[in-house]
């Protein structure tokens, strides 16, 4: 089979934005340059007509200012790319990551051994390409995963691309977990990857738009998304979380912060938390004491 490629250029911070239009429209995977986040790779079957899609992509792109959100050049390049590049691209970008303290992520080719006694391994396939792990809000609501179960909690994970945050939970001692997101594909990729994580097969995974309609309770509630989605999600949350429960935010760009938290101390939720690397944000908070 004949692929094609779609090379964007953009800022670290629109990286994930523009992941999510190339993946809704239809790519069959995008890889991000292990050196720079900005530079993004999309992979389309010959089955995609790629020139009608450059347009809506281009224009979808050139709209994320409208959300706050820099995007540099964003430049959109194409080219034909053969099976076998196609085959071997996932092994060019993407190898064994140590995440966390305990907590390593590997691609679900290679077989990668845990290197210490306490060290858990996370298997994805990075050919359905919603997150590895690798990103650094992946990494921020990783951080503040290990640092916040204590074992058993029940969790909801809205928005859960790959299923990441669902695996590594289920890797510190979560109990129950239920996972969310809109996109359908996002559901069937985190599905796959649920399959490859033993630990991780009895995850309840569904296509829902945050967590409209949800009425299941939790001790944690993660997501991992653009602050105009987290904005709208704060409300949904309040009423699940349990007694002394957590809600653990990540994917806040520098200048969303005061948004955020503002957001969270309307509705009466505490910050108790804050990580960040370099740009990128995430928040831990819980509800405020009566």
């Amino acid at each position: 089979m004949e692929w094609t490629e779609i090379k964007v250029a953009t800022t670290n911070e629109a990286s994930e934005a523009v992941t999510n239009i190339l993946m809704e429209a239809g790519a069959s995977g995008v890889a991000l340059d292990a050196t720079d986040a900005g530079k993004i790779t999309a992979y389309y079957p010959e089955t995609i007509f790629v020139p009608e899609l450059l347009p809506q992509i281009q224009q979808r792109i050139q709209a994320l200012p409208q959300y706050g959100l820099a995007i540099g050049a964003a430049t959109v390049t194409t080219a034909a790319v053969d099976n076998h590049s196609w085959a071997t691209a996932w092994q060019k970008y993407y190898h064994p990551v140590r995440l966390t303290r305990y907590l390593t992520v590997a691609p679900s080719w290679e077989a990668y051994q845990p290197q210490q006694a306490q060290e858990q391994v996370i298997r994805l396939d990075p050919g359905q390409a919603f997150g590895t792990g690798t990103h650094p809000t992946t990494k921020l609501a990783l951080a503040a995963l290990e640092m916040q179960v204590r074992g058993g909690e029940t969790m909801l994970d809205v928005g859960t691309g790959s299923g990441v945050l669902s695996i590594a939970a289920k890797q510190f001692g979560v109990g129950p977990v239920y996972a969310y997101d809109v996109d359908e594909v996002a559901v069937a990729s985190a599905q796959t990857n649920f399959a490859l994580n033993p630990i991780a097969q009895a995850i309840s995974v569904q296509a829902n738009d945050l967590l409209a309609g949800i009425q299941q309770p939790a001790d944690l509630i993660v997501a991992n998304i653009l602050a105009e989605l987290i904005v709208p999600l704060i409300p949904q949350a309040v009423p699940l979380l349990k007694p002394n429960g957590h809600l653990i935010l990540s994917g806040i760009i520098a200048d969303k912060v005061d948004l955020i938290k503002a957001t969270l101390a309307k509705h009466q939720l505490k910050v108790v938390t804050t990580l960040n690397t370099g740009d990128w944000f995430a928040l831990i908070a819980t509800q405020e004491e009566n």
